[in-house]
């Protein structure tokens, strides 16, 4: 391969990051330009009932994490997580129902249309997430669609080497030890290595 070949596949392939809302920047895949850089809401959801949701690491919620004119936002939120090492996995929606995985941490990208989640289990946090939104969810928090436009569509992502479960009920307490025990990326899924994500759950 020449130099010149070289340089026309290193133009093309940051066109296409560009048409995704994304850039190059140090080796590492990043947003163009959002309210990302200015950092996630970040909260605890206690305990409630039979969800157990997560005594340790916040939820993290970045508003407008991808540009609004991204010519393919799902793409843009798959080419985000994969290059941030969190694979993503499916594009769908949420349920209707409340549920959580015990065996796996989820980033939930949403990518066209908005809905009302309800997080931490019945009568949990109402959060309202539009396209661009990106959505950390540790192990164990309670999350349930309570109302979607037709158009909702998320990017579902998770850390390497976790299989996520679907949990509509109690769990025993080993499961809760080992939920609590599962590790993830380096990388924050939006900001990588220098992310929120490194200094919030890192810290707790």
């Amino acid at each position: 391969m020449t130099l010149f070949s070289m340089e026309m596949e290193r133009r093309q392939f940051q066109a296409i990051l560009g048409m995704l809302g994304l850039v190059l920047c140090g080796g590492h895949v990043r947003v163009a330009r959002g309210a990302a850089r200015n950092g996630p809401d970040a909260f605890m959801l206690p305990p409630n009932g039979w969800v157990p949701n997560n005594a340790h690491l916040p939820v993290l919620h970045y508003r407008n994490a991808l540009p609004a004119d991204a010519r393919d936002p799902a793409a843009g939120m798959e080419a985000l997580f994969a290059a941030n090492g969190w694979p993503p996995r499916w594009r769908w929606g949420v349920y209707d129902f409340h549920h959580y995985h015990s065996t796996a941490h989820e980033v939930l990208g949403i990518a066209a249309g908005s809905a009302q989640l309800r997080l931490g289990g019945p009568g949990g946090r109402l959060v309202a997430v539009r396209a661009g939104d990106v959505v950390v969810l540790p192990a164990g928090t309670g999350h349930r669609n309570e109302g979607s436009d037709e158009r909702f569509l998320v990017v579902g992502a998770y850390p390497p080497d976790q299989d996520f479960d679907l949990q509509r009920g109690p769990i025993t307490p080993a499961a809760i030890t080992a939920m609590n025990r599962l590790p993830f990326p380096p990388a924050d899924p939006v900001q990588g290595r220098d992310g929120a994500l490194r200094h919030l759950w890192h810290a707790a």
